[in-house]
């Protein structure tokens, strides 16, 4: 079987399955089979694969076909540009964290000196790397109360070079940090679907990714009650807050916040024009 023969087979098992974009799906398997780069399958389509390989692919697109995630099949996913290493611990990063993790260190950037960070619900690790690689005069503290993400996010600030300036700590809230901490960001991406919701996702999010990292309890807004209330005892003067949420949120987390002594500065949209990031300042 040529690399054509296998994507086309792929593809078409993919459709079957409903999976999205099975093609593409089906490149970056064979890709990840091969050890190359997606685009050089263009170039070798005539290739024929060995056993070893078609039964490799098989292998992978059977698991995909089962809504297992591609970014868990091929172990990694793409934040940022940065690649991290992801499994069943984690969430997979998402493009519109992205969005949140740029203006965190634009902010950072803008402060001119030495700054500092709060990442709350470390996961991957995603945002405070990202921080990390584009603010290369920020240093922060990344909070998980799951060890095995902590694992996670650890091997991938290794992974590029900023393990010196994060410290990762196991806490659930803020019960771990040190009460005289005063730092210019607080960031996040707090599990926000209501635990009656989690049910009605997509497969791949439903079955796979951690629940604790999903569930924001029955309104969805437990972990933002917490951050409006708990987040000014570590903020600086002039330090802001920024924080991700989910569709249709947005009013509510205006009030609560506002109520809480915030000034809501800004409420930004993500790529496909939803309102989806939070800054704010205390008042």
């Amino acid at each position: 079987m040529t690399i054509l023969e296998a994507i086309q087979k792929s593809t078409d098992f993919l459709t079957r399955k409903g999976v999205d974009s099975p093609r593409l799906q089906s490149e970056l398997l064979l890709a990840h089979v091969l050890k190359t780069q997606r685009l050089k399958l263009y170039l070798e389509f005539a290739k024929s694969l060995g056993e070893a390989e078609t039964t490799a692919l098989r292998e992978l697109v059977q698991r995909r076909a089962t809504r297992e995630p591609l970014q868990h099949i091929l172990g990694t996913a793409s934040f940022c540009g940065l690649e991290l290493k992801v499994n069943r611990n984690v969430l997979v990063p998402r493009p519109e964290t992205e969005l949140l993790a740029e203006q965190g260190w634009k902010f950072l950037n803008s402060l001119g000196r030495d700054s500092s960070f709060l990442d709350f619900g470390a996961g991957s690790g995603c945002i405070a790397i990202a921080l990390c690689h584009f603010a290369k005069q920020a240093r922060g503290i990344a909070i998980d109360r799951s060890t095995d993400a902590l694992a996670i996010a650890s091997a991938n600030a290794a992974r590029h070079s900023v393990e010196s300036r994060i410290i990762f700590t196991e806490s659930d809230s803020f019960a771990a940090l040190d009460t005289n901490l005063r730092l210019d960001l607080v960031i996040s991406n707090p599990p926000y679907i209501p635990t009656t919701e989690i049910g009605t996702l997509q497969e791949e999010v439903r079955n796979f990714d951690p629940h604790p990292a999903l569930d924001g309890g029955d309104d969805g807004l437990i972990f933002y009650r917490l951050l409006a209330r708990e987040a000014p005892n570590f903020l600086a003067p002039q330090g802001k807050l920024m924080v991700e949420f989910g569709d249709g949120q947005q009013e509510q987390l205006r009030t609560l916040f506002t109520t809480n002594g915030w000034l809501v500065e800004s409420i930004l949209n993500d790529l496909t024009d939803r309102p989806r990031i939070l800054i704010a300042h205390q008042a």
